[in-house]
């Protein structure tokens, strides 16, 4: 009887141990698929926030670029005011001469026709000589636009002479003057306006904005994760 009642002592005893053991290795096992769980979350978390942080350093790179160019150019432009100008008077003055490249260390001199024009502003009065754009008052005083020089002067010519006949159909048009008379001269366009600004300024504020949201989101997701193992501790 005692051997019968040790047997099954240690038949049950046996059984105990082997479930046991097999919950220890389920738990061994869920313990160390939490931790490779954890481990992948925070290497994700860690490529999240560096992703952020280069978009945001690109963005401020940008900011920079485009603030020693585009912002510098248009805040430096004295022609901000807009109005209506009228064509008063349109001529050919002479050729001026350009230099193009033909290669290395090789430069070649072409020529191209002068248009003149004045214009009447119609917020002021007052009759200034029209340019096309900054750079074309900074390459010539006296001409209204300035082709690139090529070898094909018959070409420059035509461009010119296309202008030409299209003032003389299309009398009045906008145009930007500089309200405190500092320059005579009145531009067709602006290099770079509010919509150039406008849209060069886009793209960057939107991967700033990325960038800061993407880091906002890590690290609310880390705190939300944090809370939630606070919670649990608590309840065990």
């Amino acid at each position: 009887m005692f051997f019968v009642a040790g047997a099954r002592n240690a038949a049950g005893s046996g059984r105990e141990n082997e479930r046991r053991s097999i919950y220890q290795k389920f738990r061994d096992v869920d313990v160390l698929d939490k931790k490779k769980t954890v481990t992948a979350l925070k290497a994700g978390e860690d490529r999240a926030l560096l992703l952020g942080l280069g978009m945001i350093l690109c963005s401020i790179m940008m900011y920079f670029v485009l603030g020693i160019t585009v912002i510098r150019s248009y805040a430096d432009s004295v022609w901000t005011e807009e109005g209506t100008c009228v064509v008063i008077n349109s001529t050919i003055t002479g050729d001026m001469n350009c230099s193009y490249s033909c290669g290395s260390d090789c430069w070649r001199v072409s020529r191209y026709p002068c248009l003149q024009v004045y214009v009447s502003i119609n917020s002021t009065g007052h009759i200034s000589r029209l340019s096309h754009n900054e750079e074309t008052q900074d390459a010539s005083s006296e001409c209204v636009y300035v082709p690139r020089c090529q070898k094909d002067s018959a070409a420059m010519h035509a461009v010119i002479m296309n202008i030409s006949e299209h003032l003389k159909t299309n009398q009045q048009f906008s145009c930007y003057h500089d309200p405190g008379e500092q320059q005579e001269a009145v531009l067709l366009t602006r290099l770079y306006d509010h919509s150039v600004v406008f849209h060069s300024l886009l793209w960057p504020s939107c991967t700033l904005t990325l960038g800061a949201l993407i880091i906002v989101m890590v690290k609310l997701t880390q705190y939300l994760s944090r809370l939630c193992e606070e919670i649990g501790r608590i309840k065990r």
